[in-house]
């Protein structure tokens, strides 16, 4: 088993596993290999030191490194944005309208000033910043 650094033109890095070199070539070349933060299929090998699996070694499980912590934020992104409906710069407009029984309750996301966030928070309105990488801000895929 062939333990390999890659990263995709993002910057992502991460490790993917397989049979030999010869068979990531192969995946490769198919866009089989994928970066699982943002889904790109051109992806570059990394220089990386040698891994030994030795059967019967045990190892406490380390916490989740960076990159697997950014993949997983990641994916918890995208889920937010395949439930929640764009309605973007009515952002505030639509909360209240929801929140008023004006307008079928639903999951929103969009754009709005400070000020506005800070008048829906006052008047009872849950809202929250959510920051989305520029990689997200492309189709789903």
């Amino acid at each position: 088993m062939k333990v390999l650094d890659l990263q995709c033109p993002h910057g992502h890095r991460f490790e993917g596993w397989f049979a030999s070199a010869e068979e990531f070539e192969s995946q490769l070349s198919r866009k089989l290999v994928e970066c699982p933060v943002c889904s790109a299929t051109e992806v570059s090998r990394l220089p990386s030191a040698p891994r030994l699996n030795l059967s019967g070694a045990t190892e406490a499980q380390a916490p989740a490194g960076a990159g697997e912590m950014q993949a997983r934020v990641m994916r918890a992104l995208r889920e937010v944005l395949e439930k929640t409906e764009n309605v973007g710069d009515r952002f505030a407009e639509e909360a209240r309208r929801i929140h008023y029984n004006e307008a079928p309750a639903r999951n929103i996301r969009g754009v709005t000033t400070p000020e506005d966030a800070k008048a829906l928070v006052e008047e009872g309105i849950e809202v929250m910043p959510l920051p989305i990488p520029a990689a997200l801000k492309e189709p789903l895929q």
